[in-house]
């Protein structure tokens, strides 16, 4: 069934007067201005980029911002939250709806267990208090993709709450210190999905999908303890890689399964907090990031040229790069909370008040579940630091990149090399190539087999790190042939003769008596260039080590 577009026009812009002097700010009065003049402010806002906006003049407050994020996160289910239909990402329009989820007269919702569990996991791997008794409740509001005009939501009595997220960040110019801070977590609740509006802007309609419409979802909400998007974005992905390894969720932005709304504000240091916004839906970590930023600069640039900053909901245009009004929220949207009827108070239990006789297949054991939660990221990154020897920004590339941590632990099982020299290869060559080609770790054409049967060679010095580096530029061509093999056709292996490679420093030696003199002279650069001529006359198949040494014992004599 398809229904026409609603479409809404802002209302207008207020605007305010304002002297600066000596850093302070007095507002002379606020005046509402015609839609032509928003138009006009907000053409100048939307050209606006981050390195151009201004920086404060001497004599003015410097300005901080406050950054809270509601995170929603889909439930890995086979079904939805209150009902028995199936859960599958880009299944056929409206081919996974039950009587429940298009609110058909009569039917009731039935909570999910599998919803319950991941919802109390999570809670106790960020830390919050599970509450044991928790409710439900009802969110009304009027939306096409919201069959029953109303959200099943946990407003009043989530089922966690109090919790904390931490988080590490790189600092200095050379960003090679780390570190930790600590975002606290408000609470963390039980809601259904809504369904999904596809937009036909051709026919000038509206299509409803209602594949997702109770699909589980868990909002996390993170008080306002941010300050700009990178912080944000770090946060964020801290929190999916958790919910990843505790199987709450896979997380996957792209496919809308972990959604972020950030509530964004500016003020002077010391002074009441600023008027917010709020940016909806961001569905990528780099965006994420972007439309923070972009809206903390957009909101210093406003007031430091006297205007003023509406409570509204933007979002990001992708392609713009900036922020753009939805609608005004200056009249608080009164949804009318309720209890929910047809679901009792959520009960949980742990080993202190399980009664004997309960059945384990209708209660939740908070203790249970919190014995098997899995090693979670921190313990991981920590484990990879005593184990191997790696530094700690190192075991954070390992875990923030999808799938290298596992490619990086296969090599390690199949090479004599040491881990240092795996993490080199892994961070340093690898990573570069995946990077250069936008390939994901699954998408290499070197295997982690190649490259530990490549780390072997080098390892056993039968070919020379020069070389190494030619062996895996061939390996990444992805021709099928072995590390071992490259090396033999191309003729890489180290000289292990040690008579022609004395042979070999001779006539160098003879060939270039200046720079032998410069070396007896005692010039610290010219021993260098003798070895590398060595090594260009060895067609680079000579181990500069054992050059050195044979060159050293002969300028002796």
């Amino acid at each position: 069934m398809a229904a026409s577009v609603l479409r809404l026009i802002y209302p207008g812009r207020r605007w305010a007067l304002a002297w600066i002097d000596g850093g302070s700010r007095q507002r002379s009065g606020t005046q509402t201005g015609p839609a032509s003049n928003w138009a006009r402010g907000q053409s100048s806002v939307a050209q606006l980029s981050l390195h151009t906006a201004q920086k404060p003049r001497k004599g003015e407050h410097k300005w901080a911002a406050v950054v809270g994020l509601e995170i929603h996160v889909q439930i890995s289910s086979n079904s939805k939250l209150f009902s028995g239909a199936q859960v599958c990402f880009a299944a056929p329009p409206n081919s996974l709806v039950s009587f429940f989820d298009a609110s058909l007269p009569g039917t009731l919702p039935v909570l999910n267990r599998r919803c319950v569990e991941a919802a109390v996991m999570t809670g106790l791997a960020l830390n919050c208090h599970i509450n044991k008794k928790s409710s439900f409740d009802r969110k009304h509001y009027f939306y096409a993709d919201l069959p029953a005009g109303y959200q099943i939501t946990q407003q009043r009595l989530p089922i966690a709450a109090n919790g904390h997220l931490t988080y590490s960040v790189y600092m200095g110019k050379k960003r090679s210190q780390m570190a930790t801070k600590t975002v606290r977590i408000k609470q963390i609740q039980l809601e259904q999905d809504s369904g999904k509006s596809l937009h036909d802007d051709l026919r000038s309609q509206t299509l409803i999908d209602l594949n997702r419409a109770g699909v589980g979802l868990l909002e996390v909400v993170l008080e306002p303890d941010l300050c700009c998007g990178e912080e944000a974005a770090i946060a964020v992905r801290e929190l999916q890689m958790i919910l990843q390894a505790l199987g709450t969720s896979q997380a996957n932005m792209a496919e809308g399964q972990l959604r972020v709304d950030a509530n964004i504000s500016v003020h002077h240091p010391g002074e009441p907090l600023g008027v917010r916004t709020e940016v909806k839906n961001l569905n990528s970590l780099r965006f994420l990031a972007k439309a923070i930023d972009y809206e903390i600069q957009r909101q210093i640039t406003e007031l430091e040229s006297g205007g003023e900053i509406l409570n509204e909901t933007r979002s990001f245009d992708y392609k713009l790069g900036c922020t753009v009004p939805m609608r005004d929220k200056e009249g608080k949207q009164d949804y009318r909370f309720m209890p929910e009827p047809n679901l009792p108070p959520l009960v949980l239990y742990d080993a202190t008040s399980l009664p004997a006789d309960a059945d384990s297949q209708q209660v939740v054991n908070i203790d249970e579940l919190r014995d098997m939660l899995p090693e979670l990221p921190s313990t991981t990154r920590e484990r990879l630091v005593e184990q191997y020897g790696i530094l700690p920004e190192h075991s954070f590339t390992l875990l923030n990149e999808v799938g290298l941590l596992e490619f990086f632990q296969s090599v390690i099982k199949e090479t004599r090399a040491e881990p240092k020299k795996v993490t080199n290869w892994v961070l340093n060559t690898l990573l570069y190539y995946l990077k250069q080609q936008n390939l994901a770790v699954s998408e290499s054409p070197v295997t982690p087999a190649a490259l530990a049967e490549l780390l072997d060679l080098l390892d056993s010095k039968a070919i020379s790190s020069s070389a190494a580096k030619q062996v895996f530029e061939e390996l990444w061509k992805g021709d099928g042939k072995t590390a071992a093999q490259i090396v033999s056709e191309q003729q890489l292996e180290l000289m292990q003769d040690r008579e022609a490679l004395e042979q070999l420093c001779q006539a160098t030696m003879d060939s270039h008596p200046q720079v032998v003199m410069d070396v007896r002279n005692r010039n610290p650069k010219a021993i260098n260039k003798l070895i590398g001529l060595v090594r260009r006359a060895s067609l680079s198949r000579a181990d500069p080590t054992l050059i050195k040494e044979i060159l050293e014992k002969k300028l002796s004599l």
